[in-house]
């Protein structure tokens, strides 16, 4: 006898044999032992989950003699002569390539002739959603009025392409994806018959690629037996499915989520190099994340991944080193790779930008890079480490060594340090004074100081600032904006202030801008003020600097005011 494939050597021959699908197999078994039989039924759900299966155990416990708990005795006359292939009482059309009308037409015509062996003519139509819209309205009628001996089982996996005069004719039964938990026992009993021994984390491997399809399920449980001399084992499952090297993926993700790009890049380029597609890459790497969430969020993560011990160990070490945001970001980053993937001509370079991304997140203005970022900054803040001026620190973001430590700053110095990220200017808005009491910015004096002895101590010597470099633009321009930082307090105007243009016009500097309505804040009193008091800082005075409209006069504002003032005596001027 030809070998035959695990999924069809282990099909369900009886209701009890079904896996899940239990509010769906209730329902059949009280229909067949009330006699309660309907003209119609819509079996609907993924593949892989029954609907077939069910609907050939349905239509030959209609027309046994002696139904047991719901299912064909198998030893009736009626059971004996439907088990021959040759009997027509039952039959099952693919609508994907019987779809037109001419095969409705012929299906209407024949059932008008009663069954032969059994008490019912069954005629299972499978993915009927392929039928045309001619085709359909051929089996409208028959399908709302047929002949009493006659009951239509319609299976698809995509009941919305259905016409809603069908659906409403049919008693529609939903089916479930199956849960992992089951696949696996069903998938021991199939192994077990066959006699094929096993590791458990084996199992779970192929349960899980099964993704709730018992069909799936087994087709990939065939290929690994045949792949399998001797006991099957977890390297035999990931080496069947294509899957990357555990630990390969491992180093990939954890380069990618402490920030180590170079690694990160130089590992997938290997992955790449080494004949891997980029959707199975992708893939991996999604379903390594989501083992790290599962083992950093859940008690019970190392029953629920079944992974061995020491992949486990590894996946448990790297979520507890990761910041939940950044592991957020990262699935959410290669979440959406995966999903353009399918519209994209140049898979490699979408799925390297991704691990870029993943691993800089000072490159990116994404609101969860902004988080990634705050968070190291916490954590370093509360580790008291932080890179000495002259040591650099590498693109990923080392922490440094022991020997590379200073001194923990103070709360001010850490402060100052963390406000030198790149923040985007939507997101650089001071909080309302309202809310704060009037303290809208922090300030060491307000912080809680340790539980310590109290000792009387100098108050530190203010900061000095770095004063402005005459004629070099550029360095002026840095000095007055962390004047204005220092001085001002204004996040608004400390925004607005970071796009300006700045020169030298003689002894002048001149800061400019092409938009009337920046210059307009920038020139209001109070902004005014602040600009002169940062300016004034770093040794300009009031004569030294301009601020311009770009494409106007540069004569000085104040003198403007005046002139406008002493013109239209009597007249309230409003600044806007």
């Amino acid at each position: 006898m030809a070998y035959l494939a695990l999924y069809r050597a282990f099909r369900p021959t009886s209701l009890n044999d079904v896996v899940r699908q239990e509010h769906i197999v209730t329902v059949l078994k009280n229909q067949i032992a009330t006699g309660r039989i309907g003209h119609a039924y819509l079996f609907c759900g993924p593949r892989g989950t029954g609907k077939t299966s069910i609907a050939k155990i349905f239509a030959a416990s209609i027309n046994c003699e002696t139904p047991q708990n719901g299912s064909p005795c198998g030893k009736c006359a009626a059971c004996k002569s439907l088990a021959d292939p040759s009997n027509l009482d039952i039959s099952e059309i693919d609508a994907a390539s019987n779809n037109g009308v001419d095969e409705m037409r012929d299906l209407r015509e024949k059932v008008q002739y009663p069954p032969v062996a059994g008490k019912y003519k069954v005629y299972i139509i499978d993915e009927v959603h392929m039928l045309s819209t001619g085709a359909f309205n051929a089996l409208l009628k028959t399908l709302e009025e047929p002949p009493r001996h006659a009951v239509f089982i319609l299976a698809t996996t995509e009941a919305a392409k259905i016409p809603a005069t069908i659906l409403s004719r049919c008693m529609r039964f939903d089916f479930k994806l199956i849960p992992q938990a089951d696949l696996e026992q069903r998938l021991k009993y199939v192994l077990d018959s066959i006699g094929k021994t096993y590791e458990k984390e084996a199992i779970s491997a192929i349960a899980r690629a099964g993704a709730g399809s018992v069909r799936d399920m087994l087709s990939i449980a065939d290929t690994c037996v045949s792949y399998s001399s001797g006991k099957l084992t977890y390297a035999d499952v990931t080496s069947v499915l294509g899957s990357a090297d555990f630990a390969g993926v491992a180093e990939f993700c954890a380069a990618s989520l402490q920030g180590d790009a170079g690694t990160a890049f130089e590992k997938a380029e290997s992955f790449l190099s080494a004949g891997k597609g980029v959707g199975t890459l992708v893939k991996d790497v999604m379903n390594f994340l989501n083992s790290c969430t599962v083992a950093k969020t859940c008690r019970d993560g190392k029953n629920i991944l079944a992974l061995p011990d020491e992949s486990y160990a590894i996946v448990e070490n790297i979520a507890r080193e990761t910041d939940g945001h950044r592991l957020l970001r990262a699935t959410e980053i290669f979440a959406e790779v995966e999903q353009n993937l399918k519209y994209t001509a140049s898979p490699r370079i979408l799925f390297e930008t991704a691990v870029l991304k993943a691993s800089m997140p000072q490159t990116d203005y994404d609101i969860q890079a902004l988080f990634v970022r705050v968070a190291e900054i916490e954590r370093r803040l509360e580790s008291g480490v932080f890179i000495q001026s002259g040591i650099p620190e590498n693109e990923g973001g080392r922490v440094a060594t022991k020997a590379e430590k200073q001194p923990k700053p103070t709360v001010k110095e850490a402060m100052d340090e963390a406000m030198e990220i790149d923040v985007p200017p939507e997101l650089d808005v001071p909080p309302d004074e309202a809310e704060t009491g009037g303290n809208a910015y922090f300030d060491a004096e307000f912080v809680p100081a340790p539980a310590v002895e109290k000792r009387e101590a100098p108050a530190p010597a203010p900061k000095a600032l770095k004063p402005a470099v005459s004629g070099d633009a550029k360095a002026t321009f840095g000095a007055f904006l962390r004047s204005l930082r220092k001085t001002g307090k204004n996040g608004v105007l400390f925004t607005i202030c970071m796009d300006l243009d700045s020169v030298y016009e003689g002894d002048v500097f001149v800061l400019s801008t092409q938009s009337d309505t920046i210059y307009r804040s920038l020139v209001k009193p109070e902004h005014y003020a602040l600009v002169k008091n940062a300016f004034e800082a770093i040794g300009i005075s009031e004569s030294g600097f301009n601020l311009r409209l770009q494409g106007k006069p540069s004569d000085d504002f104040n003198q403007k005011l005046e002139e406008i003032k002493q013109t239209f005596q009597g007249v309230s001027v409003e600044i806007k």
